[in-house]
């Protein structure tokens, strides 16, 4: 009989012997994470206990690298981790999507930690003293207009603000995009045309924020805060007529453009298709 691993170790878990790995490794929607098999075990009920507690490691869906696969949202994964850890959490003081964390923390039966993360709602219908405030900047703007600064303040979590024209802040938002398309030797039929990968949105943390809303995927870059400048925040749809549609439904227009591109052959054979990749920037304004 083979020997086990020498990272392996047996542990007593309910009563019954378990043969997985001291250290755990996880791949969550894409994202590796390494932990420890008594971490996954730290909220007894859960669904991660249940999987590496009372299941055979065979049993498991596993990557092709061999690690632990869970289909669901490797950027929010890290919260539900911190938590099995000391059953505390932490959040990014402009963190921006806790709805999404709760649903996740549902749907790993972690219940208290679901608990925690649901909204308190007053009678007035306002949001309750946990659920993280707006960015500084977007209050201050808001609660100009006298009386009607309290409304102004509050907001669907994670959905695009359309504040009045009064409280628009002026400021600038660059939107880019890197794409390509292929061009064959015969030009009229053998054109592919462009396929963009993704589009950035570089400018000011709150001003990118107040526009794109839940549509900005800012899990690369969490914890700026709202007076920051951001090159790291991209969309969360590939097509950039609904940039420029959201861009002038809040005020802004275009000011600038600019492309560069380059163009590489599939082979070394110059008759073959060429690969053309281009990067474009077209910067927006709003006074």
């Amino acid at each position: 009989m083979a020997q086990p691993d020498s990272n392996r170790v047996v542990t007593e878990c309910d009563g019954r012997r378990s043969l997985f790995p001291e250290i755990i490794e996880l791949n969550v929607g894409g994202q590796v994470y390494v932990t420890r098999h008594s971490t996954l075990l730290s909220v007894p009920n859960s669904l991660l206990w249940t999987m590496f507690g009372q299941n055979n490691p065979s049993v498991l869906t596993k990557d092709n690298k061999g690690r632990f696969f869970l289909d669901r949202d490797g950027f929010l994964f890290r919260y539900i981790l911190d938590y099995l850890r000391d059953q505390n959490l932490v959040l990014p003081e402009y963190f921006k999507e806790k709805a999404s964390l709760q649903k996740e923390a549902e749907f790993f039966q972690l219940h208290e930690l679901a608990r925690r993360l649901r909204p308190a709602v007053s009678k007035e219908n306002s949001v309750g003293e946990d659920v993280f405030p707006s960015d500084p900047e977007e209050a201050a703007s808001g609660g100009g207009g006298g009386g009607g600064g309290g409304t102004a303040a509050t907001t669907t979590l994670g959905s695009p603000r359309s504040p009045s024209l009064d409280a628009r802040k002026s400021g600038y938002i660059t939107v880019g995009y890197r794409g390509s398309y292929t061009i064959g030797r015969d030009i009229q039929t053998d054109a592919k045309f462009r396929r963009v990968a993704r589009i950035t949105v570089c400018g000011k943390t709150s001003l990118a924020k107040e526009v794109f809303g839940d549509t900005l995927n800012e899990s690369r870059d969490p914890d700026r805060p709202p007076e920051r400048y951001t090159s790291r925040y991209y969309l969360k749809y590939n097509f950039l007529e609904q940039a420029f549609d959201r861009l002038s439904e809040v005020g802004f227009h275009m000011v600038a453009c600019n492309s560069t591109g380059t163009c590489a052959y599939t082979s070394s054979d110059p008759s073959e298709d060429k690969i053309w990749t281009s990067y474009t920037e077209y910067v927006f304004c709003r006074e």
